[in-house]
C-alpha cells in the first residue's frame, strides 16, 4: 500500500471527508505513511479532529513552522505551500499517491522539493467504496430527506386548483421555483440540504439535467430528481419520480412502464460480483426490445436525444456521483457499494419520464433503500 496524500477541505473533498469525517471549510493536510494516518490543520480545529477519536496523529499549523514562515513577508499562497512541504518533512512523506483534485501548485512545489507524487483516483475511489456504518446511516438520513421532499412536492401538486390558466396553491402560482421552496424546507427539516436538484415540467423533462423552471400547467409532466446531501456526515441520497396532472398520455404510460420494469430488471440484477456494465446491458436490451434507440443500440459519435441517452445508474456517497458505474463502463460490485438505479425514456421537445432508487449492495444481494411509490398519476 502506498503512502497517501491529501490536501483539501473536507466540504467539497469526499476523499478528505472519507478521511477526517468532520466538516472543516479550509484546506487541511491528511497523510498515511505505513499505514500510519497524519493530519496537520489549523489549531482552532484540532479538538474537533481529535474528538473523533479515529487514532490520528493530530498536529497543529504552529508544530509545521506558521508562525517562523509568516515574518519572512511571504504571501499567503507562499506560507501555505511551505507548510504542506513542512508537513510531508514532519510526517515522513517522500512519495505518496494524490487524488486527481490535488492542487496543481501546491503539487508542484512538493515536487520541486523531492516529494514524489503519483495520481491515483482509483486508489481512493476503491478506499470509499464499501460503505462504513456512519456514512451507511448519513445516506439513509438524506434518503428519508429525499422522500420527505418529494413528498412535499407531491402535495402540493395534489392541491393545486385551476386558475388564471393555469394551476395554483394557497393562491400562489404553482412553478417549478414554488415547488423546490418547499422540497427544500423539507430538506432542512431532516437535517440536510441541496445546492440544486431538479423539478422540470413538460418539454423540460426531456432534458436529462434541465434543473426546471417556470408555470406548470393542468396537463404537464413533472419530474422530480432530488439529491439532498446530509449535514452531519456529508452523505448524499439520489431518488427520482415522475408525475402526471390530469390524464397521463398514453405515450408518458408507456415510458413509465417501461422505466419501471426496467427499475425492477436492473434491481434484481444487483448482487456482489454482478458488473455495472451488464447491469446497464440488461436495461439497454429491453428497452431496445420495445422500439426506444438507448446508449448500446446507437451508431458510433451519434448523439441521443431521444430514448435512453445515459447511463443506468452510478455510486452514490460522499459524492452524488461516483464509483461504481453503472453504464457502459462498470466494474464489479462489491458488499458495502450504495448504487443509484434510473432508467428513462425521453422524446426531444414533448417530455420524458425516469425513475430511481438508490439500493445498498448486500453480501447475498441487494436492499432497496428508497421508500416511496412509483405512482404516475398525481
Amino acid at each position: 500500500m502506498p503512502d497517501l496524500l491529501i490536501i483539501a477541505d473536507s466540504i467539497r473533498s469526499p476523499d478528505m471527508r472519507h478521511a477526517v469525517p468532520v466538516a472543516i471549510g479550509d484546506p487541511f493536510l491528511y497523510a498515511e505513511r505505513d499505514g500510519r494516518a497524519s493530519v496537520l490543520v489549523a489549531s482552532f480545529e484540532r479538538e474537533r479532529v481529535e474528538a473523533l477519536a479515529a487514532g490520528l496523529d493530530v498536529r497543529t499549523f504552529e508544530d509545521a513552522g506558521v508562525d517562523e514562515l509568516l515574518t519572512r513577508g511571504l504571501s499567503r499562497e507562499e506560507v501555505g505551500r511551505e507548510l504542506w512541504l513542512n508537513a510531508c518533512r514532519l510526517f515522513g512523506i517522500e512519495r505518496a499517491a494524490v487524488p486527481r483534485t490535488f492542487p496543481l501548485g501546491d503539487g508542484d512545489h512538493l515536487r520541486a522539493n523531492g516529494i514524489e507524487l503519483t495520481v491515483d483516483q482509483g486508489l481512493f475511489d476503491a478506499r470509499r467504496r464499501r460503505k462504513n456504518p456512519e456514512e451507511l446511516a448519513g445516506i439513509r438520513r438524506a434518503q428519508r430527506a429525499a422522500e420527505a421532499g418529494m413528498a412535499a412536492g407531491l402535495d402540493l401538486l395534489r392541491r393545486a386548483v385551476p386558475a388564471n390558466g393555469g394551476l395554483a396553491v394557497d393562491g400562489d402560482p404553482l412553478t417549478c421555483e414554488l415547488l423546490k421552496l418547499h422540497v427544500e424546507r423539507a430538506f432542512g427539516a431532516h437535517g440536510a440540504s441541496a445546492d440544486e436538484f431538479i423539478v422540470s415540467h413538460g418539454a423540460q423533462t426531456a432534458v436529462g439535467h434541465d434543473m426546471g423552471s417556470g408555470p406548470i400547467g393542468r396537463d404537464d409532466v413533472v419530474l422530480f430528481d432530488l439529491f439532498p446531501r446530509d449535514r452531519e456526515s456529508g452523505c448524499f441520497a439520489d431518488m427520482t419520480r415522475t408525475f402526471a396532472l390530469g390524464e397521463p398520455a398514453d405515450e408518458i404510460r408507456e415510458y413509465h412502464r417501461l422505466c419501471r420494469e426496467a427499475l425492477d430488471r436492473a434491481t434484481a440484477a444487483v448482487r456482489p460480483g454482478a458488473r455495472g456494465r451488464e447491469i446497464h446491458r440488461l436495461v439497454c436490451d429491453f428497452l431496445h426490445e420495445h422500439g426506444h434507440p438507448t446508449q448500446l443500440h446507437k451508431a458510433d459519435g451519434e448523439v441521443l436525444e431521444d430514448g435512453m441517452y445515459h447511463a443506468t445508474g452510478h455510486g452514490v456517497g460522499l459524492d452524488v456521483h461516483e464509483e461504481p458505474g453503472i453504464g457502459r463502463i462498470g466494474a464489479e460490485l462489491v458488499a458495502g457499494d450504495v448504487i443509484a438505479l434510473e432508467p428513462g425514456l425521453y422524446r426531444h421537445g414533448y417530455g420524458g419520464v425516469r425513475l430511481e432508487d438508490i439500493v445498498l449492495v448486500t453480501e447475498d444481494g441487494a436492499e432497496i433503500l428508497t421508500e416511496f411509490p412509483y405512482d404516475l398519476k398525481v
